[in-house]
């Protein structure tokens, strides 16, 4: 029976673990941890935006624009552009990325690394941006906030950067989770748009993150739903041509959005102007329309119970689309995915009034549309049909919805593709296509250079003894690392084997060695044998990082730093090309018998 030591139990040891593809306990352990710091953040981002409201919203209601003075709720969005552009506008343009989009980014290009002054900027923009009356969602913080303080958690314990990325997604699913209680929406949400990849590694501690998110959300808020759905029931499926054609004007509807929120003609236009333009054009609309302003779950409630007029359908489906695209090509950071589904409600809920003035007898009720079109909307804005569809399920609690609410978010994520050439938002709005999706950067992303890595490597100077030499090769080592006079020569490694082939072709006798230099020592860089160019990369670097640093052709190897302080680095190990190959072959082909 095998025995725990107590060095198994240390954060050195917790750290090595971590660094394997197979390291599920642990990462599950990160994914109960971070669900409940994210949790506790998104209770406490809510709990900010209750307490600014309760300074001048009717009731406290961060939601009530519509009780306020229609000179007030017209002045609030222009005080806020001027608020945002004065404090966010004076920081570098580094720090003024926030939300989904710069998740993603930094999951990408920085292996999950979040900086302070975003994650700092996100706190106060999101609340800002929401009871500042413009047309945001509180989701995209969320997803943020939760993203960043999930991976810090990792950078604190110095974590490698497979288990960061992996934390990135823990913290996305439990702030998609704490904000609309759907735990399962939350899962796939993170998986299919900022990770995009379904490993099991990831799913289950993914799970467990979404999990402790809702739960503590729940604790506070209750078990209730963002926003009150009604009982809904398809009805006759003589209705499904009609969700087709809904689904259609839906996808056409995303691509709109997307290509306003993209367009070079608005990002290419003086700051002053953009934010004047968002400023105005919010305020004009809110003097009469007030229910464009904020997130608008308010109206979502209201679209799904039929309760709203015609001409403020309209007003959410056109106006609330285009001021939120609007916002976003002006570079104002705002979430969209509440504004999107107060959109697509909007949609469905007028193709629902639409059915019942062709086909009283027969057509589906309102709040069927109005679902059906928020989870549409969702599905061809983002490309998320999985994380739409779960969404769906979670809110309405009523299996039956999903044959129509697949047909409905198919059809509109076709049309938001296929006829108006859009790929999805956070892909659009990012840096192009995500190099994770190649399935080899995807593989070595999932392991750290500890897994693979060659540990058995002796530093050495250039010259040594014969005696040195055999005290050097005691211990058996496979790599030796040489070490230069000065910095700026190349780190070499060299086979201890070739220095141990030299010394049996040179010994003819004990104590003397033939081609030894005048000083009597061996030059290890003259004896034959290859000798590999090497650069440093970090104990917390994944096998990605290392494949993409010996993409030079003058590295042959990369030496493998341990320690964060300058003068106590010392190096861990070695990895070659022929390791990264061996490994993803392996794991590529894996066993055939």
């Amino acid at each position: 029976m095998s025995r725990f030591s107590r060095s198994d139990f240390t954060l050195e040891s917790f750290r090595r673990q971590l660094a394997n593809v197979d390291a599920l306990p642990q990462l599950c352990v990160l994914g109960i941890v971070s669900g409940v710091i994210t949790g506790a953040l998104m209770v406490g981002f809510r709990l900010l935006l209750n307490w600014g409201a309760n300074v001048y919203m009717p009731e406290g209601n961060p939601e009530a624009f519509e009780g306020l003075a229609p000179w007030f709720r017209a002045l609030l969005p222009i005080v806020t552009v001027c608020l945002i552009g004065v404090l966010l506008w004076r920081q570098k343009p580094t720090a003024r990325k926030l939300g989904v989009s710069h998740v993603i980014e930094r999951l990408t290009y920085h292996q999950g690394r979040f900086p302070l002054r975003n994650w700092l900027n996100q706190w106060w923009v999101g609340v800002v941006s929401v009871l500042g009356g413009l047309s945001a969602g509180r989701e995209g913080p969320a997803i943020h906030l939760g993203a960043a303080a999930a991976s810090g958690l990792g950078q604190q314990l110095r974590l490698p950067h497979n288990s960061l990325r992996v934390l990135v997604a823990c913290g996305t699913a439990a702030g998609i989770s704490a904000s609309f209680n759907t735990p399962l929406a939350g899962v796939i949400f993170a998986m299919e748009v900022v990770m995009m990849e379904y490993t099991l590694m990831s799913f289950m501690p993914v799970m467990l993150a979404s999990t402790m998110g809702a739960l503590v959300a729940q604790l506070v808020y209750g078990s209730e739903a963002a926003f009150p759905v009604p009982d809904i029931s398809l009805g006759s499926l003589i209705n499904l041509p009609w969700v087709v054609l809904m689904g259609l004007m839906i996808g056409l509807l995303a691509g709109v959005f997307i290509h306003v929120s993209s367009s070079p003609r608005i990002t290419r236009l003086p700051l002053w102007l953009r934010l004047a333009l968002v400023g105005g054009a919010t305020a004009g609309v809110a003097l009469w329309y007030p229910q464009v302003q904020g997130i608008g779950y308010d109206s979502l409630a209201a679209a799904l119970h039929g309760q709203l007029s015609v001409d403020v359908l309209l007003a959410l489906i056109i106006a609330k689309l285009l001021l939120t695209a609007l916002t976003v090509a002006s570079g104002i950071p705002i979430g969209i995915i509440g504004p999107v589904l107060v959109v697509g409600a909007a949609s469905g809920a007028l193709s629902g009034l639409l059915g019942a003035l062709i086909w009283p007898e027969i057509a589906s009720g309102v709040g069927v549309y109005a679902m059906l079109g928020m989870a549409a909307m969702m599905a061809a804005v983002l490309q998320a049909p999985l994380a739409a569809l779960m969404a769906l399920l979670e809110l309405t609690h009523n299996p039956t919805i999903m044959l129509p609410g697949m047909l409905a978010v198919v059809v509109a994520c076709l049309t938001s593709r296929q006829l108006a050439g859009c790929e999805g938002f956070f892909i659009s709005s990012t840096y192009g296509r995500h190099p994770l999706q190649q399935p080899l950067m995807q593989v070595l992303s999932r392991v750290s250079v500890p897994a693979v890595m060659e540990r058995s490597v002796k530093r050495t100077t250039r010259m040594l003894s014969p005696k040195e030499a055999r005290r050097l090769l005691e211990s058996n080592p496979v790599w030796l690392v040489i070490e230069r006079s000065t910095e700026d020569k190349p780190v070499l490694a060299l086979k201890a084997a070739e220095l141990a082939r030299w010394m049996i072709d040179h010994e003819d006798a004990p104590d003397h060695y033939e081609g030894l230099n005048a000083d009597g020592l061996i030059d290890l860089l003259e004896i034959p044998g290859k000798r590999l160019e090497m650069a440093p990369i970090g104990l917390q670097a994944t096998l990605s990082e290392a494949f993409l640093a010996l993409q030079n052709d003058a590295l042959g190897a990369l030496y493998v730093v341990h320690g964060h302080r300058p003068k106590q680095k010392r190096i861990s190990g070695i990895i070659t090309r022929g390791a990264i190959e061996r490994y993803y072959r392996y794991t590529d082909t894996g066993p055939t018998g």
